[in-house]
């Protein structure tokens, strides 16, 4: 079945990001394979990840198949678009449908797109990992593709108003080398790995952003350690 729905919908994106005047700094997109299944595997900051993770993928001419919570297929109006770009649903009282019908994608030749920490960072660093992701590259035999996004959260996150301004807000995206998931390895071993390539990923995507909080009522966007006013990692997990 032809996908008629996922390119105007990324032709979508692209104009809303041009009407907002975003700043792009994309580097390592050469990284995602332009043929085979790969797991696409990036940090969660904000509500719209999604949009820039997938946008990662385009100059391979891939079309990344993302796993998102069941309710969002409920939707009256996500959940058509959301079975028309053939996402996958994940019901987490059932995971092991999910889990297979990732499988089945990535097996067929797919992008399959995870987000490891299943939910947003409120400290904006990175939350334990889910083995999810590894056992996928395992059982599937194809590499984990790690990535970074950063500055996404200033448009829309967890606790925060949106900001949909033509506000120039730059976006940095990191795409690392492919991570081959061996099958001799335990799944923690593999995403032990597949975490610190991508803190490495996000640390550098946080060196080259070209922007600082503008006040201190702006600071929330920033991590604690790096002098922001975000909570810790810590107070984080308590809320």
């Amino acid at each position: 079945m032809a996908d008629l729905l996922y390119p105007p919908v990324i032709g979508a994106a692209r104009a809303w990001f041009k009407a907002l005047d975003l700043r792009f700094d994309i580097r390592g997109t050469e990284h995602v394979p332009s043929r085979g299944g790969a797991v696409l595997v990036s940090n969660h900051i904000s509500y719209l990840d999604f949009l820039f993770t997938g946008l990662a993928a385009r100059p391979a001419k891939r079309l990344v198949r993302f796993m998102a919570k069941e309710s969002v297929f409920r939707h009256k109006v996500s959940g058509p678009l959301m079975r028309a770009m053939k996402h996958i649903p994940v019901d987490r009282s059932r995971g092991e449908n999910a889990y297979e019908h990732a499988l089945q994608a990535l097996r067929s030749g797919e992008v399959v797109g995870v987000f490891p920490e299943a939910t947003i960072s409120p400290s904006f660093t990175l939350k334990d990992f889910k083995t999810g992701a590894a056992r996928l590259a395992q059982d599937a035999r194809v590499p984990l593709v790690p990535m970074a996004l950063w500055g996404t959260q200033r448009l829309w996150t967890k606790g925060h108003k949106r900001d949909f301004g033509r506000n120039h807000f730059p976006v940095g995206i990191r795409v690392g080398e492919p991570i081959e998931a061996e099958r001799h390895e335990s799944a923690r071993g593999v995403t032990e790995r597949l975490r610190e390539r991508m803190q490495e990923l996000l640390e550098t995507a946080q060196r080259a952003y070209p922007a600082t909080p503008r006040t201190a009522d702006d600071a929330w966007w920033l991590p604690a350690h790096l002098g922001g006013s975000a909570p810790t990692p810590a107070q984080a997990r308590t809320q």
